[in-house]
């Protein structure tokens, strides 16, 4: 059904029916038209002039009421969404108040109406996506398959291998996005012959390379981004310092990865009406990847924007190159640009100025701390996060680095003056790293060794952060109750109809996407739930038929505890991009629950925070194909495929580099692959398994659990004081952006072991691209934004794989003050604040410790 004949036949609640929009194009001549209506910008990728006057129509054939109807419904439907343009919602409502809605009035209101229903309600999502779709447009094809196969592959085993290292080089998906292209031109030369399988034509050359096809091979080498949570757990239960299983074999690994990864996908099917179809899911994740496919894929008509006038590929390769060659200069030559901790080069020696402005052991609280694109960009993301997700952290970030922080250290609660004060390590009451294998015979706790040894004793950020996980946890669920409450519980009796065959899931929602997609058959519940209780059934096995220790209730127990946060986490992080996880609440309720049981717990663990995490990444991907037009059915296969064949890639190299790796994971090997990540994996088994939470927090720290009702009560005080407060001293829109959650999350991710350095440079980043410009020069913010942060990320992905073979592997070290200056003094050495008692130790007396 064409845009025309659908407007003829049905012209009554635009904003919420069903339809299907077929081979429309926008031009410039229709864009021209919208010249009363600033947030009318519309995107002219792949466009011809073909459909003009059905594009007129859209406008032109709405009477007033109708245009009306569809500004109310969409001002009352995304009545408290922080990511609905603020300019729109005034317009609209100035619009919406004019009594005399004169000629030009009507016109503004009827394109208003246009741009929301044929499109979408946010900028960002109209820069990189068609207001269109040719379902004609091949996307599952075999040479898709083949270079989606062979790019997880080489992405998942590059990834794997160096991910023990430290640091680690990844090769990013954006990376791959780029290298696909000239592979798929390959494939364009090849013959066109076909040929046949069970009675299907088939041909490994349908024509040109299409966005289709190449954004399904992203989908399918995506899952390359994220590898297995348990992947840590092989190499710990495998290596002789650590556990030393040698039941760890094959059949066992295999099991549980493919359990713990394919139960997140499951649970994403099942929650695709929550997570995926509603429009205000907006995903800022997954819009840089759709903005780079539409770059490398695109022909842009020549145009002036904002006095602009490059293409989206021309800005790509420019800002590739550049950062390409720029990011030498932090990472190798003038390595003090990235640790740029200038106020400690003043007075060296200074501890206090070193531990709250330093950037190294510090708490980072400095106006201008970097200039690499890496450290603005690693945690943040200040081009594709919100602003107002952005600000909240860094305004948390900066109450626990100005204020808690500071309080605990300098009053020495808990005895936190006697160690660093920013750091994620543990240590002994002697203010020595802990090793926790001085604690353990046969990987079990010897109560003898631990008596003459020490309890393991927290920095004063790291008992912040630990509080603020704390807190962070009720908060989600009762924020979300408070705010929304009506979201989760439409999407719910959505869900239950459609179980039970009542509505049609494709006709359950109604934004202009999900009407484009509803062309496409739906994948069936059914496959969801095969899936969910096949791998279901994996785990139980694993842990039944090998020595875990793990009983078979913690895996539903487990998966509990992911299934209450799934809904508040896919929420957030679909909204603001920010990404809660669960490992601290499954290693305290795991830790209590299976106290003494290292490899169970981490089983514990894999089954809460693997499934939780692959659910979500599972959905975004699942949102890059529906803003796509990929149909639901090769998105699954896809993703299906992908996501086996990584983990057996994964797998495979992991046993490679321990069974032939000299010296993999030893603190002096040569390479650097000395497993930061597998050690804390480790190390966080044996204080949260093996020792347990009950000597650790019950004893050592009892105050921490007053943070979970803590948390409980920050979401009802804020919404009290939002009731209570009149609107004239705080505007309604301030408090719909501001969120203690948020703001939790910032304390959570700016210590132990990063510090507010990997936040302010992003907040000044975050301001300007996605307030001021996305407001200002909203054209410009739509075709170049996420392009521009694309080929940044891109070429410090390529660059950094280029310096590591060049210099780095065989070390090719270049001292001079550039490079020396950011660990000198104080905040290199990370020395504490007190120096130990008398004794010669602080805490509980040796041989009376927790028990």
């Amino acid at each position: 059904m064409t845009l025309k004949n659908w407007q003829r036949s049905s012209r009554h609640e635009l904003y919420h029916r069903d339809t299907a929009n077929k081979e429309n194009k926008i031009t410039p001549e229709f864009e021209r038209s919208a010249q009363h209506s600033d947030d009318l910008k519309i995107d002219e990728s792949f466009t011809t002039s073909e459909q003009i006057e059905d594009l007129l129509e859209a406008v032109n054939s709405l009477s007033k009421d109708e245009a009306i109807d569809i500004l109310n419904n969409a001002l009352q439907y995304h009545q408290d969404d922080p990511n609905f343009p603020e300019e729109t919602r005034s317009r609209i409502s100035n619009l919406l108040n004019n009594k005399q809605i004169e000629e030009g009035v009507e016109e503004s209101l009827k394109k208003e109406a246009t741009i929301i229903h044929f499109h979408s309600p946010y900028p960002d999502v109209r820069g990189v996506t068609d207001p269109v779709d040719d379902p004609t447009i091949p996307a599952e094809t075999i040479r898709a398959y083949i270079l989606g196969i062979v790019l997880v592959i080489v992405g998942t085993g590059v990834n794997q291998f160096f991910e023990p290292r430290m640091p680690h080089i990844k090769v990013h998906s954006h990376l791959l996005q780029v290298l696909l292209v000239p592979l798929a031109r390959v494939f364009e030369k090849l013959p066109r012959g076909t040929f046949k399988i069970m009675g299907k034509r088939l041909t490994i050359n349908p024509g040109l390379w299409t966005y289709k096809e190449q954004t399904f091979v992203t989908i399918i080498f995506g899952i390359t981004q994220n590898l297995a949570y348990v992947n840590d757990q092989v190499y710990v239960q495998r290596m002789t310092f650590w556990y030393d299983n040698k039941w760890a074999n094959a059949g066992y690994q295999i099991l549980l990865v493919l359990s713990t990864q394919f139960i997140g996908f499951g649970l994403a099917g099942l929650a695709r009406h929550i997570l995926v179809y509603p429009v205000e899911r907006m995903w800022p994740t997954c819009l840089s990847t759709l903005a780079l496919n539409k770059a490398l894929m695109g022909v842009d008509r020549k145009e002036s924007i904002n006095g602009w006038s490059i293409t989206r590929y021309q800005m790509f390769l420019i800002s590739f190159v550049g950062m390409f060659f720029y990011f030498w200069i932090p990472d190798y030559l003038f390595k003090a640009l990235s640790t740029f901790n200038w106020m400690t080069w003043i007075a060296p020696g200074n501890f206090n100025l070193a531990a709250i402005t330093g950037s190294v052991t510090g708490l980072g609280i400095n106006p201008i701390p970097t200039f690499d694109w890496n450290v603005i960009f690693v945690l943040t993301h200040p081009m594709m996060t919100p602003f107002y997700a952005n600000f909240n952290w860094w305004i948390g970030g900066l109450i626990a680095g100005c204020a808690v922080i500071p309080a605990v250290y300098w009053s020495n609660v808990y005895h936190t003056a006697y160690l660093p004060i920013n750091s994620n390590k543990l240590y002994t009451n002697k203010a020595q790293k802990y090793d926790v294998k001085r604690i353990l015979s046969k990987g079990v706790l010897d109560e003898e060794k631990y008596q003459s040894y020490s309890p393991p004793y927290y920095t004063a950020a790291n008992l912040v952060v630990y509080g603020a996980y704390f807190a962070m946890y009720p908060a989600m669920i009762v924020e979300l109750v408070l705010k929304d409450w009506s979201v989760m519980s439409k999407g719910f009796q959505s869900l239950f109809q459609s179980l039970l065959g009542r509505i049609d899931i494709k006709m359950t929602h109604n934004d202009a996407h999900s009407r484009m997609m509803q062309t496409y058959p739906e994948v069936p519940h059914w496959w969801y739930i095969a899936i969910l209780l096949v791998s279901t059934a994996l785990g139980i096995v694993c842990v039944e038929i090998y020595p875990t220790k793990a009983p078979v209730w913690g895996i539903f127990f487990a998966l509990g505890i992911s299934l209450l946060f799934l809904v508040p986490i896919g929420l957030l992080y679909s909204s603001c991009n920010a990404l809660f996880k669960l490992e601290v609440i499954a290693e305290l309720v795991g830790g209590y629950a299976l106290e003494g049981k290292g490899v169970a717990l981490m089983i514990f663990k894999a089954f809460c925070v693997n499934t939780n995490v692959q659910t979500i990444y599972f959905a975004r991907d699942q949102k890059v194909g529906h803003y796509a037009k990929i149909p639901p059915r090769a998105t699954f296969r896809g993703q299906v495929i992908g996501a086996l064949i990584q983990s057996f890639v994964a797998l495979g190299v992991a046993n490679w580099q321990i069974s032939n790796y000299k010296g993999i994971c030893e603190s002096d090997q040569p390479a650097n692959f000395t497993c930061p990540s597998q050690n804390t994996y480790f190390s966080s088994s044996v204080v949260w398994g093996v020792i347990g939470p009950r000597r650790v927090f019950d004893r050592l720290y009892p105050a921490l659990k007053y943070a979970f009702l803590i948390g409980a009560l920050i979401p009802v005080v804020f919404l009290v004081a939002e009731k209570m407060i009149p609107n004239k001293l705080i505007p309604g829109k301030v408090w719909y952006k501001t969120s203690p959650l948020l703001m939790l999350y910032g304390m959570v991710m700016f210590y132990a072991p990063y510090n507010l350095t990997y936040s302010t440079g992003g907040v000044y980043v975050g301001w300007f691209f996605m307030h001021y410009v996305r407001r200002r020069y909203t054209k410009w913010f739509e075709k170049y934004n996420y392009v521009l942060t694309s080929a940044l990320s891109a070429g410090i992905a390529f660059s950094a794989v280029i310096i590591f073979f060049a210099v780095q592997y065989h070390p090719k070290t270049l001292s001079w003050w550039g490079n020396n200056v950011s660990k000198a003094g104080e905040d290199g050495a990370g020395n504490p604040l007190l120096p130990l008692p008398k004794e010669g130790y602080f805490g509980v007396a040796p041989g009376n410790y927790p028990i």
